[in-house]
């Protein structure tokens, strides 16, 4: 995580707006920005990028998890590990595992964004810096 030069409050709330609502800020912020011919920061359009991308990739990995937890149903023995992984836990408030870290993580990037910072993700993080210029 880097601090960033700069940074207007509206910047930082969008940024983190962005990831709450599953990119659909930062995308209707796009929009505005492009009616109004205004100028995207690299800051602010590194978040929303960030948040688009994580939202789809987030859909397709349900929509494969959903295709495999179908397969592992009809197994008589292994159709207990979907039932697991998905079993709601009361030390994490009624949330399953999966739902757990995937709270987590949202909440660590809205967080970030919100205090001004780039956050990082492993392999997300290096994609948005390439295809946004940054690197």
């Amino acid at each position: 995580m880097q601090p960033s030069r700069q940074i207007y409050p509206i910047e930082r709330i969008i940024s983190a707006a962005s990831y709450l609502t599953a990119g659909g800020a930062g995308f209707i912020w796009l929009l505005v920005a492009a009616v109004m011919k205004k100028h995207v920061t690299p800051f602010l359009m590194y978040h929303i990028l960030q948040s688009i991308f994580l939202s789809i990739a987030y859909f397709l990995l349900t929509v494969f998890a959903e295709l495999i937890y179908v397969i592992l149903y009809r197994i008589p023995v292994v159709n207990a590990i979907p039932y697991f992984i998905n079993m709601p836990i009361p030390y994490l408030f009624g949330l399953s595992i999966i739902q757990g870290i995937t709270t987590l993580v949202i909440l660590y990037l809205a967080i970030t964004s919100f205090m001004g910072l780039y956050s990082y993700i492993p392999w997300v993080s290096n994609i948005i810096n390439t295809n946004t210029g940054r690197r």
